[in-house]
C-alpha cells in the first residue's frame, strides 16, 4: 500500500496548465490539453477545484485526478 505522505498546499490553473504545489513545495504541472475532459473547460471552471487526501476534483467537468497518478505523470484520460 502507498501512502502519500506530502500534503496539497495549492492548486490553480495558471497560462494554460495546471499547477499543484505541495507543502514540502514540490510542484506537478500539466498543460489541461493533455486531459480530455479539462480541455475544453473555460478559466472559471478550471479554476474551481476541490482537494481532498488523495486527489483533485474538478466538479464542473467531472474530472478526479490522485496526487499518485500525477507524480507519477498520468494527467487523465487519453484520446
Amino acid at each position: 500500500m502507498n501512502t502519500l505522505v506530502d500534503q496539497l498546499k495549492s492548486a490553480v490553473y495558471q497560462n494554460g496548465h495546471i499547477v499543484v504545489i505541495m507543502k514540502s513545495d514540490a510542484q506537478i504541472r500539466f498543460p489541461v490539453a493533455d486531459n480530455p475532459r479539462l480541455a475544453d473547460g473555460t478559466p472559471q471552471q478550471l479554476n474551481n477545484i476541490e482537494a481532498s487526501p488523495f486527489g483533485l476534483h474538478w466538479p464542473d467537468l467531472d474530472e478526479d485526478l490522485s496526487f499518485a497518478g500525477l507524480m507519477q505523470g498520468d494527467y487523465g484520460q487519453r484520446q
